[in-house]
């Protein structure tokens, strides 16, 4: 089975961390989570994003996540594939020179990245979108966009796989994200 990283950062989406860390690995992948300046130990606040009627998501407290790995330990030639989950991470880990080089990594060796929500902030920072097809939250269509890539408007619980890359909307996409991941490992 594969070796996968997963890049996370307080107030990542709860289901967007807890299901696809859980699931990898009942599948049998092996699922390392790391936050940046964060140890093996360290524990991560989540929130739940949900889909109630209003002009976008509202936001809870969500649980605690602990980290299973340290990211100042990480060697990513050593990992398969690539998980970012979504929520309000990505809009500052973007900000990490060391998150985008680790994210580069995965698309200039050919592999499999699955991105949801707002995940698509990372991959428009740290690489060119030219020629993909993307989903992402509908929020963030004009930075995909911005990054050359073909925006997938696709209903919130399916996914869409361009080349090696796995992107969806939300957390109601897991089934049909998770299952065209593990195709790509």
């Amino acid at each position: 089975m594969a070796r996968l990283l997963l890049i996370a950062g307080d107030f990542v989406e709860d289901y967007e961390i807890m299901v696809p860390f859980q699931a990898l690995q009942a599948m049998g992948h092996e699922v390392d989570a790391v936050c940046p300046e964060k140890r093996e130990g360290d524990r991560i606040r989540t929130a739940i994003h949900d889909f109630e009627g209003d002009q976008t998501y509202t936001e809870k407290p969500g649980h605690d996540f602990t980290l299973n790995a340290t990211f100042a330990e990480v060697e990513v030639a050593g990992y398969d594939g690539l998980v970012i989950p979504g929520g309000r991470a990505p809009e500052y880990l973007r900000l990490d020179e060391r998150v985008l080089e680790m994210v580069r990594h995965f698309f200039e060796h050919e592999k499999p990245v699955a991105a949801i929500c707002h995940g698509a902030q990372l991959l428009a920072a740290a690489v060119s979108l030219e020629g993909r097809r993307v989903s992402a939250y509908p929020a963030c269509a004009p930075e995909v966009r911005l990054a050359g890539g073909d925006y997938a408007e696709i209903e919130v619980d399916q996914a869409v796989s361009s080349g090696k890359l796995v992107t969806a909307p939300a957390w109601p996409a897991h089934p049909a994200w998770l299952m065209q991941f593990n195709a790509l490992l």
